[in-house]
């Protein structure tokens, strides 16, 4: 399919579009031809983000609003909608990373957690849809992960927010599907962002995006590539994950074997005081 044009005048909102996935997004789909509302609560910084994207003129439009509060994402998303005339996409894709031990979370970071990563894309999701039934047309694509397709060891909370979200989508994509609104879950796996450093409270810390990255830039073209074929979940890079998936699923020895190799190495790394981030060879 081509896509070239799809965006052209488009009216989107991104959330968590400060850096990394958000960003490359917003980029991306500016470039592309739409019109993009940048969302981020930190005002100074969706401003920053914002100038950096100034060549695109008064196609780039802010949003200040905590994706965590529900009043906040429905005044942010109906507002854009009616000074815009309409929203044609909401890319659901603020969130927060945790690896560790389940024993070691806390009750408040389950929460913050789950208001991150689930209750964001509920609130948003929740807002546009009436916008999009009354425009007869829409699409809400939200930002999972790997770890909402393959329960990876030791990050146990984050995996069940991801599922959660992947579920939604999908869920809400066949109830959708003949009044107008499309719905994709972008599963994404070791993309350079902030989220490798990134606090529950939205601060940064100082470790680094991790050698071999994959770059943020290309996966935005990848999945807008395939937001605009309408593909359900969208899973980037595809290999060697779109394959892991399958084997997963299919109850592959190899995947079992691999995941269980993936939480002993984990494990070990936990006894040394270290991040649980180890990942074994990938099976055959």
């Amino acid at each position: 399919m081509e896509t070239g044009d799809y965006y052209q005048k488009k009216v989107c909102i991104v959330t968590g579009a400060n850096s990394g996935i958000g960003y490359a997004l917003s980029e991306e789909l500016l470039k592309r031809g739409a019109t993009v509302y940048l969302l981020g609560r930190n005002a100074a910084k969706v401003a920053e983000a914002a100038g950096k994207l100034a060549a695109h003129g008064d196609r780039v439009r802010t949003l200040v609003a905590d994706v965590t509060d529900g009043a906040q994402m429905r005044a942010a998303v109906e507002g854009a909608a009616a000074e815009a005339g309409r929203l044609d996409l909401l890319f659901n894709n603020a969130g927060v990373g945790l690896t560790v031990p389940f024993e070691r979370i806390g009750l408040d970071e389950m929460r913050a957690v789950i208001d991150a990563n689930l209750w964001s894309v509920l609130y948003g999701t929740h807002a546009a849809v009436p916008i999009m039934l009354r425009q007869g047309s829409g699409q809400i694509v939200s930002t999972s992960s790997i770890g909402g397709l393959i329960p990876v060891p030791f990050q146990s909370l984050y995996n069940t927010t991801k599922f959660a979200v992947t579920g939604l989508s999908e869920s809400l994509r066949y109830e959708y599907a003949a009044r107008g609104i499309s719905f994709s879950a972008v599963c994404p796996f070791f993309i350079a962002s902030a989220i490798f450093s990134k606090g529950l409270d939205g601060s940064t810390g100082d470790q680094g995006i991790p050698a071999g990255a994959y770059p943020a830039d290309r996966a935005a073209a990848f999945i807008l590539d395939r937001v605009a074929e309408r593909q359900g979940i969208i899973v980037v890079p595809e290999e060697p994950f779109l394959g892991l998936w399958r084997e997963y699923a299919n109850g592959d020895p190899g995947m079992e074997a691999f995941m269980l190799e993936t939480a002993r190495m984990r494990g070990q790394q936990v006894e040394r005081g270290e991040t649980p981030t180890a990942v074994p060879p990938l099976p055959p």
